[in-house]
């Protein structure tokens, strides 16, 4: 077709993502898979994709701008040619993912920025597109920098980090149950993922995978799905809005709030840097104090 080659591949990559949405919510209303979708949650989600595009593009030349700077002062030339140097960003892209995913949930200044990919109450592929719009601003990219100083060339980790973003977009579905048990081990699975996305006291702030799950097991971060406790998806705290605006911004407009009647400097930090959910009672609705209340005896 006239004009089909001049598709780059990030073009192809989305219209591949929309079309798999589109497979996704034909097969779960035709009764052949699991699953549940709401057209304006799912428009909600299209939206948070297309603010992502828009606000990342004006800071993509600084972001790189950075990652060049940095391998100016690298301590080894590390060469794409050599398999190994792949393997070795493999494992480092992996590992810095998990840092910041973790940090992004553990800390509200970043939670703050990664809050509206968790705020849909359905789990279809369509939540995998509904992105932040300010994630470049609270530096998405730092926990990366470090792999340019260790001498990897930046376009290595740009498209490393590419292939990893589209590992994770085929996790977030119901239609798939479980995967063998070989692969839940190694690797994160929709439903080792369907986890991550829940908010059931036991399955809060776990699994922060992105390929692979060796990191949740090494840090204590891991918990298997249950049968016996299906995941129930969105905020401890629902906003009940469909607007992408209010989506992408209200855990700012929160932290203003919070940080606007704080007593003294130091709650006033500990409103943005603490746990989300903090309160200086020590009563707020954080994760570890949520897994606490569900455990206690009744």
């Amino acid at each position: 077709m006239p004009g089909m080659k001049s598709l780059s591949v990030a073009d192809w990559v989305a219209l591949g993502t929309f079309a798999l949405i589109a497979l996704e919510m034909a097969l779960i209303r035709a009764g052949l898979v699991r699953g549940h979708f709401g057209w304006r949650d799912t428009l909600a989600s299209v939206a948070m994709r297309a603010g992502n595009y828009a606000s990342n593009l004006p800071l993509a030349g600084a972001v790189v701008a950075v990652f060049a700077f940095l391998h100016e002062y690298r301590l080894f030339d590390i060469s794409p040619a050599s398999p190994w140097a792949w393997v070795a960003l493999v494992v480092l892209d992996d590992l810095a993912c998990y840092v910041f995913h973790r940090a992004s949930h553990e800390r509200r200044f970043w939670w703050a920025a990664h809050v509206n990919h968790h705020s849909s109450q359905e789990y279809n592929l369509s939540t995998a597109v509904r992105q932040t719009w300010t994630g470049v601003l609270v530096g998405t990219w730092a926990p990366w920098f470090p792999l340019a100083l260790l001498g990897f060339p930046p376009w290595m980790i740009l498209v490393q980090s590419g292939i990893s973003l589209l590992y994770q977009y085929w996790i977030h579905t119901e239609a798939i149950r479980r995967m063998p048990a070989w692969f839940e081990y190694l690797f994160n699975t929709p439903s080792n993922h369907r986890v991550h996305h829940a908010v059931n006291p036991r399955y809060l702030d776990r699994n922060y995978a992105g390929t692979f799950m060796v990191w949740d097991r090494l840090f204590g971060t891991f918990v298997a799905e249950r049968d016996d406790d299906a995941p129930r998806y969105g905020l401890v705290d629902n906003i009940g809005t469909f607007n992408p605006v209010r989506i992408a911004f209200h855990e700012w407009a929160a932290i203003a709030r919070d940080v606007g009647r704080a007593r003294s400097l130091r709650e006033a930090l500990a409103y943005v840097l603490g746990p989300p959910g903090w309160r200086p009672d020590g009563k707020g609705w954080t994760a570890r104090n949520i897994r606490r209340l569900a455990s206690s005896p009744e």
